[in-house]
């Protein structure tokens, strides 16, 4: 059956032909459209011809269209993917890293709330109530925990949020040297918040495969993996010491963010993630990323301009590990799977509110995104981390809602890498400053949007 579907912030060139490779390759979908949408003219450009170019080399029928507007894009979409970011992008991200390390923050950790991409996240599903209401969203650009909530909360739309990083049993598995495809596993918790509750292996438990490898072989693998090319964050000291504080391995994007002791400066990132640089999440880490981003986009760049240069080649022919096309398949074809998702609780986890998103296994068929009811997670792993988290995304949403700057601040003021109530203010102000690139967002003047209450007095 032939659908529409509306790439939101399709200049994130690789990931938008992952997706139209999806969909080449997803016989149920045969004749679908796809519409990219995105405010960088030239991104645009690139993806429509290498699309073009891939659905040629995969012999589909795809058809393909481009837009700068938003709202023209939506227009009989049956599922809009977004993947847009207002702040999250890497240059953007390093601008940010340099401002708030001349106040004394390493790595950009300011405890600054986020509201950019949650307006833009909620501009977007507005627009969709209007234009394509019966459609679904998959939210693919983060914040994916907090951009859920937010739009279930705020509007009609079904509301799907997407993430891989629930992958990494994968890299537990091969580590130990176990085959991941002969895994069983569940992970539930909210997005990069997630932990391995069951993990067993041709129906026998390995955990106590993990123990025995932990105990001879972890030394020995940090030793290795230092020397190529550097400790997997899933398997970095900071993921087994989460593992032996709470008795669950954290998974995914979990062990990267953990507590704030892991993060203090460089040489401690050096500590629980490896040297030389302290993993992807440093300074060095991120500019390397982005280096490895702009040699891919030029190679895209060139294959889209050159007939001979074909995306079949850069790409391959087979389908990628993303989520997002075989939950279109299985909605619009009945073809039910069960896949990891973020979608409001209504009762699945334990300890969460019905109306907040978390992250567990669903059922995906004709009858739409049904969350399976998981164990709870726990007590210890409940308050330390997952009632936490929580509540920062509580604060971050009200902060929205309301428009309220002092809570902006608290957020800063709340930061372990806060020394002064001066600091945080000066830090503050100037990231209000330079967070003004948002012309996806309705916010173009966020100084407009967050105000001092009625009652605040300076000092």
């Amino acid at each position: 059956m032939s659908v529409k579907v509306t790439i939101i912030g399709a200049g994130s060139v690789v990931f938008s032909l992952g997706l139209v490779k999806d969909l080449c390759l997803m016989e149920g979908l045969k004749g679908s459209k796809v519409c990219f949408m995105d405010i960088n003219e030239e991104r645009l450009d690139i993806v429509h011809k290498l699309s073009v170019k891939y659905a040629e080399d995969l012999g589909s029928d795809l058809q393909f269209e481009s837009s700068l507007n938003r709202e023209e894009s939506l227009q009989d979409a049956d599922f809009v993917i977004n993947a847009a970011t207002a702040t999250h992008n890497e240059y953007f991200m390093k601008r940010r890293r340099e401002l708030t390390a001349r106040y004394g923050y390493f790595y950009g950790r300011t405890g600054m709330p986020e509201y950019h991409n949650l307006q833009l996240m909620l501009d977007v599903v507005k627009d969709m109530e209007r234009i394509c209401p019966d459609a679904w969203v998959l939210q693919a650009g983060n914040p994916v925990f907090d951009g859920t909530t937010l739009m279930t909360r705020e509007t009609s739309i079904k509301v799907c949020g997407l993430c891989h990083g629930h992958y990494g049993y994968r890299n537990i598995a091969q580590t130990i040297g176990l085959d991941p495809d002969q895994i069983t596993w569940q992970a539930p918790g909210l997005n990069h918040n997630i932990w391995l509750t069951h993990f067993y292996h041709q129906s026998q438990d390995a955990y106590p495969i993990l123990d025995a490898w932990i105990e001879d072989n972890i030394e020995s693998y940090w030793k290795d993996k230092q020397k190529e090319e550097g400790i997997p964050a899933q398997m970095s000291p900071a993921a087994i010491h989460q593992y032996q504080m709470y008795g669950l391995m954290p998974v995914g994007d979990t062990p990267r963010r953990g507590g704030w002791w892991y993060h203090t400066d460089l040489e401690t990132r050096k500590r629980w993630y490896g040297g030389p640089i302290g993993g992807g999440d440093t300074p060095e880490g991120r500019d390397r990323i982005l280096k490895g981003k702009e040699k891919r986009f030029e190679q895209m760049k060139e294959a889209a301009y050159d007939p001979e240069l074909r995306p079949i080649a850069l790409f391959g022919d087979k389908k990628t590990s993303e989520q997002h096309i075989p939950i279109i398949d299985g909605l619009v074809n009945d073809n039910e799977g069960q896949f990891q998702v973020n979608v409001r609780n209504d009762g699945a986890l334990a300890g969460i509110p019905d109306n907040v998103a978390v992250e567990v296994p669903a059922i995906v068929n004709k009858k739409g995104i049904q969350p399976l009811r998981v164990q709870p997670l726990p007590h210890k792993i409940m308050l330390e981390c997952i009632y936490p988290d929580w509540l920062r995304m509580e604060r971050t949403l009200e902060a929205l809602k309301q428009g309220d700057k002092s809570m902006l601040l608290y957020g800063i003021l709340d930061n372990h890498q806060t020394r002064s109530y001066d600091q945080a203010m000066e830090v503050l102000e100037a990231l209000l400053s330079i967070e003004s690139n948002a012309p996806m967002a309705n916010m173009e003047d966020i100084n407009e949007h967050y105000k001092w209450p009625s009652h605040w007095k300076l000092v």
